[in-house]
C-alpha cells in the first residue's frame, strides 16, 4: 500500500490569509487571484511574492496588457513588505504585452515556458490573465485556443513544480465561465463594495483543493502596511464556557452591586449594564475593569463613544501606561464586527486579558459601515459567543431613552445576549433627578429584586438603601405608600 502524498503548504505573509486558505498555499497549485478592479488583487499577489521569495525559492511575475512594471513597482515600493534587494536577484518581472499582441497563444506559452525554464522560479505569477482571455474572445476560435492555453500552462507549472496565480479582473464567480475556473486548484474572490457614502472591501475563497478552508465572505483592508484580512470568527463545536461552572465571581468594584448580583457577575459572563445619558454606565465599566487590575485580572477597552483621551479617567490611563489596560482603536470609520473581534480576540491573548468593556453598544453600530448595520444583532451574538467561550467576562453598555412611562432592557431586542443586565434609570423626586440602580437578571443565580437609589461621587458609583418610600417607581410615576398616605 502507498503512502498518502504530503503537499506542503506555504505561509502567505498575508495576515488573516492563510487561515481562510486551511492552513496556507498549497505547493505547486495552480490558483486564480480574481475580483473587480481595485479591489487590491496585484497588491496581495506582490504581498505573498515578497513573503515567499527567497534565493532557494525564486519567483517569476509576468505582466500581460497591464500596468508596465515600472509603474507598477513604482506604487508597490510604498509598502513595507517591498524588498529591493530581490529584485533580480529571487525576483524577475516579465513583460508579454508584445508576445501577445498577435494573439498567437503558442507563442506566449514558449515565451513563458523559456523563462521558466532560464529562470527555474518556484514561484510564478501572471498579471493580468483577464487581458489573455479578452484577446481571446477577438480571435475566431479564441475560446478553444483560450482553453487550451490554461491547460497547457496548468500543467507545465505542475511539471514545474512551480506555485502559480492568475490574476484578472473578474465581476463574479458565478457570471464567469472561463476555463480557468475549472483548472485552477484554488480561486480566491475579492471585491470592493459601496454602501451609501462607504467602500468595504471583501474576499472569499471559493475554492482550494485538498484542504478546508474558511468559508463565507471576510472582510479586509488595505493599510501602509498592505493587505490584512479579518476572517470571520466562528464559535465552534468544541467550544465550551467552562469558567461558568467554576462557580467564580468577579466583583463589579461596587460592593453593593456585587451583592444585589448574588456576589459578583459569574466569570464568563455576558453583562449588560443599560441606561439612559449621563446615568453612570461608562463610571461603573471603568470601576469594573479598575477592580479587575487590583486582583490580578488584566482587562480590554474598546470604545465607540470618545476618544481615548476624552473617555478615559486618569485612573484608567495609568492602567493603560502600566500595561495592564489595553484599549482597542475604534476611531477609524467603516469598521466591521470581524475587524472589531479580530483585534480584540488578539489583544486578550497577547495580555492574557480576563475582562473586556464595550463601551457602547449604540457607538458600536454607528462606527460599522452601513453594509454591516443590517446584520448588527446578528454578528453581535456571535461576538459575544466567541468572547465568553474564550472565558472572558464581557460588560457592555447601552443607551436607552428614557421615556419614563415604557420599560425597556435593551435597545433592539439585544437583552437575549446578556447573560445578566444591570438596569440604571432616573426619576423625578422632590424637583430632583434622582438615579436608581437594579439587577434585572443574572442568569442561574438568585440576585436582587430591590430598585436602590445611587449616586456618583468622586470615587465612583455609591449604592443606597433600597427605596419604600416610593413604589412603582420604575415606571416614573410614584405612587404614595400606605404611610405617606395615611391609608
Amino acid at each position: 500500500m502507498s503512502n498518502k502524498v504530503s503537499i506542503q503548504r506555504l505561509a502567505s505573509g498575508v495576515p488573516g490569509l492563510d487561515e481562510l486558505l486551511g492552513g496556507g498555499i498549497p505547493e505547486f497549485s495552480f490558483n486564480l487571484l480574481a475580483g473587480t478592479p481595485g479591489s487590491g488583487k496585484t497588491t496581495m499577489a506582490h504581498q505573498i511574492m515578497f513573503s515567499l521569495a527567497a534565493p532557494e525559492r525564486r519567483a517569476l511575475f509576468f505582466t500581460v496588457l497591464g500596468e508596465p512594471p515600472l509603474k507598477m513597482l513604482r506604487y508597490q515600493q510604498q509598502f513595507p513588505f517591498f524588498d529591493v534587494s530581490k529584485i533580480n536577484h529571487s525576483i524577475k518581472f516579465v513583460n508579454l504585452a508584445a508576445d501577445l499582441l498577435d494573439g498567437n497563444f503558442d507563442r506566449v506559452l514558449a515565451r513563458i515556458a523559456d523563462e521558466v525554464r532560464d529562470y527555474q522560479p518556484s514561484l510564478v505569477f501572471v498579471d493580468s490573465f483577464r487581458s489573455v482571455a479578452q484577446s481571446a474572445q477577438s480571435m475566431d476560435g479564441g475560446a478553444a485556443s483560450l482553453q487550451h492555453f490554461v491547460q497547457q500552462l496548468g500543467m507545465q507549472m505542475t511539471s514545474w513544480l512551480a506555485t502559480t496565480f492568475l490574476i484578472g479582473e473578474y465581476l463574479a464567480p458565478e457570471a464567469e465561465s472561463s476555463p480557468v475556473f475549472t483548472v485552477a486548484d484554488g480561486i480566491i474572490w475579492m471585491s470592493q463594495q459601496v454602501h451609501r457614502d462607504a467602500l468595504v472591501r471583501k474576499i472569499q475563497v471559493v475554492k482550494m483543493r485538498g484542504q478546508a478552508q474558511g468559508l463565507g465572505i471576510h472582510t479586509f483592508r488595505i493599510s501602509d502596511s498592505g493587505v490584512d484580512i479579518f476572517p470571520r470568527a466562528m464559535l465552534t463545536a468544541t467550544a465550551s464556557r467552562v469558567s461558568i461552572d467554576s462557580g467564580q465571581r468577579l466583583s463589579t468594584g461596587v460592593l453593593e452591586l456585587d451583592r444585589m448580583m448574588g456576589g459578583g457577575v459569574p466569570a464568563g459572563y455576558s453583562l449588560l449594564v443599560v441606561g439612559p445619558s449621563g446615568s453612570g454606565k461608562s463610571v461603573l465599566a471603568t470601576q469594573f475593569l479598575a477592580e479587575g487590575v487590583r486582583n490580578g485580572e488584566v482587562g480590554v477597552i474598546a470604545a465607540f463613544e470618545k476618544s481615548p483621551n476624552q473617555l478615559l479617567s486618569h485612573q484608567l490611563n495609568t492602567l493603560i501606561e502600566s500595561g495592564k489596560l489595553g484599549v482597542i482603536n475604534t476611531r477609524t470609520l467603516d469598521l466591521s464586527i470581524d475587524e472589531i473581534l479580530h483585534d480584540l480576540i488578539v489583544m486578550i491573548r497577547q495580555m492574557g486579558a480576563k475582562r473586556v468593556v464595550i463601551d457602547s453598544l449604540s457607538g458600536f453600530e454607528l462606527a460599522l459601515a452601513p453594509s454591516f448595520r443590517d446584520d448588527f444583532r446578528e454578528s453581535l451574538y456571535r461576538m459575544i459567543a466567541v468572547l465568553t467561550a474564550m472565558g472572558v467576562t464581557v460588560l457592555m453598555t447601552a443607551e436607552l431613552e428614557d421615556r419614563y412611562e415604557m420599560l425597556r432592557f435593551s435597545s433592539y431586542g439585544n437583552a437575549f445576549l446578556a447573560d445578566a443586565i444591570v438596569m440604571q434609570r432616573y426619576v423625578e423626586l422632590e424637583g430632583q433627578l434622582k438615579r436608581v440602580i437594579s439587577v434585572v437578571k443574572v442568569r442561574a443565580s438568585d440576585h436582587s429584586k430591590d430598585i436602590r437609589f445611587f449616586d456618583i461621587t468622586s470615587d465612583g458609583i455609591s449604592i443606597g438603601h433600597p427605596s419604600t418610600q416610593y413604589v412603582g417607581i420604575l415606571t416614573g410615576r410614584p405612587v404614595p405608600s400606605p404611610a405617606v398616605s395615611g391609608i
